[in-house]
């Protein structure tokens, strides 16, 4: 049944000026002043006197906060397409919608996927660290050898949208896709991503010149790229994560590339958020990013855009379309 009176929607972070725009036309809004994670106490007041809360991935909300919401909140619209920071079962016992906003940053993610691949193997970070330090002496025929992409094996772990368009990028880069998925593709999407379907995962990764982790992060996928699995790696191969660091064992990861065992990685993602293992940072075959594969003006602009629809969309009194069905992730 629709309302007759604005939504009171809270909003955790600052979002593109459009989009704050946009929703003070057409919801009771609170917007987040400064731009910084609500802590876990303002989160439960925020909870307690909104109907809708527009949280981002910085926002953990599990079911001891989903337990100190009240009745008043209805509907937890996510900014963003993962939803593995929210209890989406819990809110559902509570009644409370959880909705998110899929498909909106494949394409930008896919894009840093092959800027991390070509960083990674075309030794960039190297090569700017010279030129900015002011050391470089000129062009010598064996200086900063990297690899040829084209030709190479690429393994994607998660053939989703984003995995998807990485395998469209990669056969523009002339490399061979190959991909491990929970269900195999179709046959006509396999031919025309021109992908090679592997059961086996293990088999996969231990063949691959290049490994993409493009899955999310569920119970079944943590650290599914594990100490042994990292071991069947070729030493030749890299490692890229544009997904959730919660995938890989970090730890075993840096021993790894520390060891001289993996070639490489290229991650944008980290296991435990910000707190990235300092080791990490000492390794000139590692590309890290600040979580920057989603980070475009149009992209986020997208996402707030569907943020609004599914909001506008409850309040009219039918289904978001992004609606978060449990146990569907």
């Amino acid at each position: 049944m629709k309302r007759s009176e604005p939504l009171s929607v809270v909003v955790t972070r600052r979002l593109p000026p459009a989009v704050e725009t946009r929703m003070k036309e057409l919801f009771d809004i609170e917007l987040r002043e400064p731009d910084t994670r609500m802590s876990r106490e303002e989160l439960a007041v925020a909870m307690r006197r909104a109907d809708v809360l527009v949280p981002t991935l910085s926002d953990h909300i599990d079911a001891n906060l989903l337990a100190q919401a009240g009745e008043r909140l209805k509907l937890i619209a996510n900014y963003g397409a993962g939803v593995d920071h929210i209890d989406v079962s819990s809110a559902r016992q509570r009644g409370i919608l959880v909705s998110n906003t899929p498909g909106v940053v494949t394409e930008d993610t896919a894009d840093m996927t092959m800027a991390l691949i070509l960083s990674i193997t075309r030794r960039i970070p190297e090569g700017q660290a010279v030129m900015q330090a002011g050391a470089w002496e000129g062009w010598a025929p064996t200086a900063f050898l990297g690899g040829r992409v084209g030709g190479r094996r690429l393994g994607i772990i998660g053939m989703g949208r984003i995995g998807q368009a990485v395998a469209r990028r990669a056969n523009a880069f002339g490399m061979q896709v190959h991909y491990h998925n929970r269900k195999r593709l179709r046959p006509e999407t396999e031919a025309e991503l021109q992908a090679t379907y592997w059961e086996s995962l293990d088999q996969m990764v231990s063949r691959m010149d290049v490994i993409s982790v493009n899955c999310p992060h569920t119970p079944s996928t943590f650290h599914l790229m594990n100490a042994r699995r990292l071991k069947l790696l070729k030493p030749t191969a890299v490692i890229v994560n544009t997904s959730r660091g919660e995938v890989i064992d970090e730890n075993a990861l840096t021993r790894m590339l520390r060891a001289g065992e993996i070639a490489g990685a290229g991650l944008d993602v980290y296991e435990h958020g910000t707190e990235i293992n300092p080791r990490l940072r000492e390794l000139p075959n590692v590309v890290l990013l600040p979580h920057m594969g989603s980070a475009t003006v149009e992209g986020r602009i997208e996402m707030g855009e569907k943020v609004i629809i599914n909001i506008k969309t409850f309040a009219d009194g039918h289904r978001p379309p992004d609606l978060v069905v449990p146990g569907m992730l």
